[in-house]
């Protein structure tokens, strides 16, 4: 068979440019220190490290979500533990306000006092975070959720809106606490009422709960309950509705028993005297900041704390303040229980990378001695192809005629 010239320097410039090829190939390699630059140098590898990247990639996304999410939750968690101890301290300037032996005017520095740090509890809880966003507004979080309306009351201007963060594959955890959560939904210590008592008020006695015992027969309502003599030295009680109805009398009034009126059953603790009224109406959750309001007014008043509806009105609200602070506390409590499930996912996530990136290191790392080696071998190829090419193409008949 015959080999014409134009064949031979095709196939010699065909093995010369696939040596050129591949030492340039392994040159990418050592140069960038991977063995797969493209897809063409191993597309089964390939697939696999791009599987890998992508899933660090999304690893990385979860752990800046994580770390956004604990910084708020942290922050969150601060101002509770901020607010707790606040209530604290005012329940203890409550407590010393009901000692007898204090006059108004101790009291009323008690109430002032209070009121300072009724101002600072309302501070903490519209605080903002580093983007000058309320963490207690839910939702709303470009304006204050907590002041004062024109009867003095707090009122919550936020939602009940639960923001979340994706930290896992289908994971996801809240990043605020909501601030009627907070400092507004406290259940209401007596149940599902609450109590207005007499001022005339001469028995010592308070109202111990009140609830709704008997939902088929409840009928919601404000009701008033009075005592009175019978004429003969025996005390009654008559409830009344709100159209002053008479709903119910108990004859003769044993204050060691319930009374129990549409559906409500109310319990007492001490003896009422004659004459003696209060009334209840539907309060199914009370207000932190309210609930202070109402000691601070109550010492702001003279001398009515030390009276016997004051002494009534001042253990319902020491009541509602530690439903209010513990209300604070669960809160805090699921802050503190987020932030260990962040801990965890970081944890998780961390350990899931390292495994990533140690597999992705076996499908891409170049073993660097073995690719020099390799370099070599093929510079070498590719030299003696040149050479034999050289040799090859300068020789012509003609020299041996």
């Amino acid at each position: 068979m015959r080999i014409s010239t134009g064949q031979i320097f095709q196939q010699n410039t065909n093995s010369i440019l696939e040596k050129q090829s591949a030492t340039n190939t392994i040159m990418a390699q050592i140069s960038s220190g991977k063995k797969v630059n493209t897809a063409g140098d191993d597309p089964v590898a390939a697939i696999g490290i791009d599987n890998l990247k992508q899933k660090n990639a999304l690893v990385d996304q979860f752990v800046k979500n994580i770390d956004y999410a604990t910084s708020h939750i942290q922050q969150a968690e601060s101002q509770l533990g901020q607010a707790d101890t606040l209530a604290g301290s005012m329940k203890e300037s409550m407590l010393r306000g009901i000692n007898g032996s204090m006059t108004s005017a101790e009291r009323q520095v008690i109430a002032d006092d209070m009121r300072q740090s009724l101002e600072q509890l309302m501070s903490i809880a519209n605080t903002k975070d580093e983007s000058g966003n309320y963490i207690f507004a839910g939702n709303k979080t470009n304006s204050a959720p907590f002041a004062f309306d024109n009867n003095g009351d707090v009122v919550y201007s936020g939602d009940a809106g639960i923001r979340k963060s994706n930290i896992a594959q289908g994971v996801q955890v809240n990043t605020n606490t909501p601030g009627d959560a907070a400092f507004m939904n406290a259940p209401n210590a007596m149940g599902d009422y609450g109590v207005n008592y007499s001022s005339t008020q001469q028995g010592d006695f308070v109202v111990t709960s009140a609830k709704i015992t008997v939902p088929l027969t409840y009928t919601p309502d404000t009701y008033s309950f009075n005592f009175v003599d019978d004429g003969t030295g025996v005390m009654n009680l008559e409830v009344r509705d709100s159209t002053a109805n008479l709903v119910r009398t108990v004859a003769p009034f044993d204050a060691s028993l319930p009374v129990s009126v549409n559906g409500i059953d109310v319990k007492l603790d001490g003896e009422p005297q004659a004459g003696d009224s209060f009334t209840i109406n539907e309060v199914a959750q009370v207000s932190i900041f309210n609930t202070f309001s109402k000691a601070i007014a109550l010492f702001e008043s003279g001398n009515d704390a030390q009276t016997p509806a004051g002494r009534s009105e001042l253990a319902q609200l020491l009541n509602n303040i530690d439903s209010g602070v513990n209300q604070m506390s669960q809160q805090r409590s699921l802050t503190g229980n987020s932030l260990k499930v962040l801990q965890q996912y970081s944890d998780n996530h961390t350990d899931e990378k390292l495994i990533n990136t140690s597999a992705l290191s076996k499908l891409e790392d170049l073993d660097l001695a073995s690719a020099i080696t390799e370099f070599e071998k093929q510079q070498l190829a590719l030299n003696a192809a040149s050479s034999l090419f050289s040799k090859v193409s300068s020789t012509s008949l003609f020299d041996y005629i």
